[in-house]
Order: structure tokens, then C-alpha cells, then sequence
């Protein structure tokens, strides 16, 4: 089934350029959507989802009420969301398994809508700017490829990616957007920060630097979020790149690093001191997920299985 615009099948670019002059009413929407305030998200109602996570819910979760994600450069964020039952996920894309993650996404969207005839599947691409190695047009095409791909229609509703997502600062290309959220009981996207990205956010971010592969990470039906369990491998290098100056570290462990955010080096150094040495207590007792869920005041408490 195709991937449409305003109701029709959309023609594969052979960049993103020709898509945005094949469907130049799509501009307005990004424009929209750049021109809405960024809003802080705290963390009662929150799942903060890092790159290479997705997360999906319905509206009916008393836990969760939106998903969210920050820092993306060349990393595009993607908001599916079914009209009919109001199932939605999120996922923070870099371009790892790009096919793939978009037919979970959209299994994870239908298992939760399944008994709903009504509603079609509507899709939101955020991220990415005109960024010197191509990156993000790269993952741009990638992404119309794979929901083209898939066994449902799904109607584009917000493009907002490379070229509709850049701005110049001084010559050089800037994002506008590093941040989205989803409202999922209403379906809004907007600009958002979010001041904390928990639980674990270090133990989660280090797993994908590892070469983690993307992960579902939250149990809609038991309103519980997870972390699959990884093999702690010590970074050998560790101690070295923790004496680095911030620049060096910047050009070699970044894909922009002249436009990333200003915390971007403290939280690879955090990831740096947890890979330096192994972490007193076992992060997966007995091969078993970290597994949380919202206290009453709205926030992440570790669940201790009695073993």
C-alpha cells in the first residue's frame, strides 16, 4: 500500500528536493509547526524516548500521556498515529535499520488499534537539516521508501525534514526543531524540551552506543516501560576521550558536531565514566528487563521482581 499525499499515492523522489517541489502544500505545515512555541515537558505523564527507541500507547494510558524526544541533528523523529483509535508511537531515528523500525512501528500502532474499523494511519517526520555529509537527506529518503513500503495506507500529514527543518546562523545550516512531543490523547505535535529524560537515561544512552538496535521500550497494556537487557562492554578508551577538550570529542563522536546541543560532550563524558568501569551491581539480574512504572505523582520507580 502507498504512502499518500492529500489523499493520493505519493511518486518516490530521487531527492528531497523534487519531493518538496512535487508537494509544495506540505511547506505550510512544517511552517506551522516551526512556528509554535517550544514547550518544557516535565516528567509526570512523559516517556522521553532516545535515539534508537520507539514507544507506542493509546489514549486511554493512565501512565502516559505523551511521548517525547530531544537532540536530533541528522536524526529524524517520526510520530505514527492511528486517527480511528488514537494509538500512537514515537521513534528516534539515525538511519540503523530504517525499514525495519518502521514496520514495528506500525505493528506496535495496530496491535493497539486492533478492533478499530474506523480511522486511518497518519504519519509526522520531524528532523534532520542540511547537514555537509547528506545525512539527513539520506534518512529522508529512507523513510518515504519504508512507509511506502508497508501493508496500510498511511497519510503524510507533517513534513518537516531537511531542507523544511534547516535554517543559516552565521553560514552555516542550523536544525529549527530538535524537539517533539505527542499529545496522545489529542494527536498534537509541538517543539518541546524536556529537563528530564529518565529513567536510567545514562544506562539507555549507553546501550545504543554500544550498537544497540532499536528498541520498543514501554508495555502499553501493563503501563510499564522496559529496558531489554545488553552486555556491559568496558569503552577502552575510555579514560582518554574523559581528558579530551570538548571539540575533539565533538569531531569525532558526532555527525554535526558544529550544530549539536550545548549538554551534547557532558552526556558523552556521563557515557564515558559509566564504560569505565563495571557497575557494582548487576545490571540485569538474572537476564531480566529494567522494568518501571509511574508512581502516583507521576514519576519512574524501578519495579524489583523478588527473585
Amino acid at each position: 500500500m502507498p504512502l499518500l499525499v492529500n489523499n493520493r499515492p505519493v511518486s518516490l523522489p530521487s531527492s528531497t528536493g523534487e519531493f518538496i517541489e512535487r508537494y509544495s502544500r506540505l511547506k505550510e505545515g512544517a511552517e506551522t509547526l516551526k512556528s509554535k512555541p517550544t514547550i518544557k515537558v516535565d516528567p509526570p505523564g512523559l516517556l522521553y524516548i532516545q535515539q534508537r527507541e520507539f514507544a507506542a500507547t493509546v489514549p486511554q494510558d493512565g501512565s502516559v500521556s505523551t511521548l517525547g524526544t530531544e537532540d536530533a541533528t541528522t536524526c529524524h523523529v517520526v510520530v505514527l498515529r492511528h486517527a480511528g483509535s488514537g494509538a500512537t508511537a514515537l521513534g528516534h531515528l539515525d538511519g540503523s535499520d530504517t525499514a525495519r523500525t518502521v514496520s514495528k512501528m506500525l505493528n506496535a500502532v495496530q496491535s493497539l488499534s486492533d478492533g478499530s474499523n474506523n480511522g486511518r494511519y497518519e504519519v509526522h517526520l520531524v528532523g534532520g537539516y542540511i547537514d555537509e555529509q547528506s545525512l539527513s537527506h539520506r534518512l529522508t529518503l529512507e523513510l518515504l521508501e519504508a512507509f511506502n513500503s508497508q501493508s496500510e495506507n498511511i497519510h503524510l500529514e507533517t513534513y518537516c525534514v531537511t531542507e523544511l527543518n534547516d535554517t543559516m546562523k552565521q553560514n552555516v545550516h542550523w536544525p529549527v526543531i530538535y524537539g517533539i512531543a505527542v499529545n496522545v490523547k489529542t494527536g498534537e505535535i509541538f517543539q518541546a524540551t524536556f529537563p528530564d529524560r529518565g529513567p536510567d537515561e545514562i544506562v539507555r544512552a549507553a546501550r545504543t552506543f554500544l550498537g544497540g538496535s532499536m528498541m520498543s521500550i514501554y508495555d502499553a497494556k501493563a503501563e510499564q516501560m522496559q529496558i531489554e537487557p545488553y552486555e556491559w562492554i568496558p569503552f577502552p578508551t575510555a579514560e582518554f576521550w574523559l581528558q579530551q577538550p570538548d571539540h575533539r570529542i565533538l569531531e569525532y563522536f558526532s555527525t554535526s558536531p558544529i550544530v549539536e546541543p550545548p549538554h551534547f560532550v557532558k552526556h558523552l563524558k556521563n557515557i564515558f565514566q559509566f564504560l569505565t568501569t563495571s557497575p557494582e551491581e548487576a545490571l540485569f539480574p538474572q537476564g531480566e528487563s529494567r522494568t518501571y512504572k509511574k508512581t502516583a505523582a507521576g514519576f519512574w520507580e524501578r519495579i524489583h521482581y523478588a527473585t
